[in-house]
C-alpha cells in the first residue's frame, strides 16, 4: 500500500548524522583489504596480481549489489532489507577472517560487497525526507560519512593488519557491524514501500529509466570514470610504497587519513550544489581530479607529491560524486532508488574495472603505465562533460 506523505517522517539532524555514520562503518567493508593485498599475497602464497583479484571480486559484488538489492528500496520496507542484508554481511565478514586459500577469500570478497550497499539506501532516504532547499546538504552530509568511511577503513585496516595481520580487521568488522544493526533497527526511520507492481516488473523498471533519462546515463558514466581513477591510485598505491620506500600496509593506510580532508569537503560541495550551476561544478571536479593523476605521474619517488595528490584526488572525486546525485535525484522522485541503482552500478563496474586495469598496468608497466591510465581516465571525464554535460537538466 502506498505511504501517505503527509505521515512520512522529518530528516532530523540525529537520524542524519547516523545514517553518515552508518554509511561509513558499511561502506569501510568494501575497502579493508586494499592495504592489506601485500600481506594477504604473502600469507596465502600468491602473487601480486592473485591478491588484486580480492579487491575486485569485492568492487564486483557491489555492483550486483546495488542492481539486485537497491531496487527493493522502493517496494520493500528499509527495515526489512537491512535486516537480511546484514545477516548476510555478517556472515561474509566472519568467513573472510576465516579464509585459508585465495579462492574461497574471493568469493567471500564478493559476498561482502554485494552485502555492503547499505549507505545506497541511505544517499535516496535522505534525498526523500529533506526539504529540497536542503537536499544538496542531506546529501553531502551522508556522502561526506561514506567517503570518510571509505578513506579511514584504509587506515584502520592497514595499521591493524600490519601489527595483528590481515585477519584482525575482518573480525573487528564483524563485531561492529551486529552493534551498528542492533542500533539502526532502533533509532532509523520505517519508510513504507511506494512500488506496487512485482519485482520483475520493478526490475524492468530500472531499464525504462536508463533508456529515457540521458542525465542518469551521462551522470553514470561520469561516475564510473571518476571512481575507475581513484581505484587505480588505491589498488596500486600499496604495490608502489613497498617497491620505491620499502614501506608497510600500516603507511599505505596512513594515506587514507590524508584523503579524508579532500572528503570533508563533502558538506561543503552539498551547499554550493543548492547554489551554483553543477555543469561547472562536475567540470573543475573533473579538472582536479587529471590535475591529481598528472602529480602522481612524476611522484613516484616523492612522498610530498603523492600526498598532495591523494588530497586532490578525493576532493575532486567527492565534488563529482555529490553533484552527479544531486542531479539525479533532482526528479524521478517516486524511483529514486532504481535511478540511484543505475548510477551506482556504472560507478562501480566503472571501479572494478579500474581496478583490474591497475593490476595489468602495474605488473607490465609499473608505476609509469599506473600514471598514464590514470591520467587518460581522467582526461576522458572531462570530455564527456564538455561534450554531453551541458545537455543535463540542470
Amino acid at each position: 500500500m502506498s505511504e501517505n506523505p503527509t505521515a512520512e517522517p522529518k530528516l532530523s539532524n540525529t537520524v542524519l548524522y547516523l545514517m553518515s555514520i552508518s554509511a561509513g562503518l558499511v561502506v569501510a567493508n568494501i575497502y579493508y583489504n586494499q592495504p592489506l593485498l601485500n600481506l594477504i599475497a604473502q600469507n596465502l602464497d600468491v602473487s601480486q596480481a592473485s591478491a588484486s583479484n580480492v579487491a575486485l571480486a569485492t568492487q564486483l559484488g557491489y555492483a550486483v549489489g546495488l542492481l539486485i538489492i537497491i531496487p527493493l528500496g522502493d517496494k520493500f520496507s528499509n527495515k526489512l532489507i537491512l535486516k537480511y542484508d546484514f545477516l548476510i554481511l555478517i556472515i561474509s565478514l566472519l568467513v573472510t577472517a576465516l579464509a585459508n586459500n585465495i579462492y574461497v577469500l574471493i568469493a567471500s570478497s564478493f559476498v561482502i560487497g554485494f552485502a555492503s550497499v547499505i549507505p545506497q539506501l541511505f544517499v535516496p532516504m535522505a534525498a526523500r525526507l529533506s526539504e529540497e532547499a536542503h537536499r544538496g546538504r542531506a546529501i553531502g552530509i551522508v556522502m561526506s560519512g561514506l567517503l570518510i568511511g571509505i578513506l579511514g577503513s584504509r587506515t584502520l585496516s592497514g595499521v591493524v593488519g600490519e601489527y595483528y595481520g590481515w585477519r584482525a580487521i575482518f573480525y573487528v568488522a564483524t563485531g561492529l557491524m551486529v552493534l551498528l544493526f542492533i542500533l539502526l533497527h532502533y533509532k532509523l526511520p520505517k519508510l513504507n514501500p511506494t512500488y506496487q507492481g512485482s519485482y520483475w516488473s520493478l526490475f524492468k523498471s530500472i531499464a525504462h529509466y536508463f533508456k529515457t533519462e540521458p542525465t542518469v546515463r551521462v551522470a553514470a558514466l561520469r561516475g564510473g570514470l571518476g571512481f575507475a581513477a581513484i581505484s587505480v591510485f588505491w589498488t596500486t598505491l600499496v604495490f608502489l610504497l613497498e617497491e620505491s620506500f620499502n614501506y608497510g600496509s600500516d603507511v599505505a593506510g596512513y594515506f587514507g587519513l590524508i584523503g579524508i580532508v579532500g572528503a570533508l569537503a563533502a558538506t561543503v560541495t552539498g551547499k554550493l550544489n543548492d547554489r551554483i550551476n553543477k555543469y561547472y561544478i562536475i567540470l573543475v571536479a573533473s579538472a582536479i581530479l587529471l590535475v591529481s593523476w598528472i602529480l602522481f605521474f612524476f611522484s613516484g619517488d616523492s612522498l610530498i607529491g603523492l600526498i598532495i595528490g591523494v588530497i586532490l584526488i578525493d576532493l575532486g572525486m567527492q565534488g563529482l560524486h555529490i553533484t552527479n546525485q544531486n542531479i539525479i535525484f533532482s526528479k524521478n522522485k517516486d524511483a529514486r532508488n532504481r535511478i540511484n541503482t543505475i548510477y551506482m552500478v556504472g560507478f562501480f563496474v566503472g571501479g572494478a574495472l579500474g581496478t583490474l586495469g591497475a593490476s595489468i598496468a602495474w605488473d607490465s608497466y609499473g608505476w609509469t603505465g599506473v600514471s598514464i591510465f590514470g591520467i587518460l581516465i581522467c582526461a576522458a571525464i572531462v570530455i564527456v562533460q564538455l561534450v554531453w554535460g551541458k545537455n543535463d537538466d540542470l
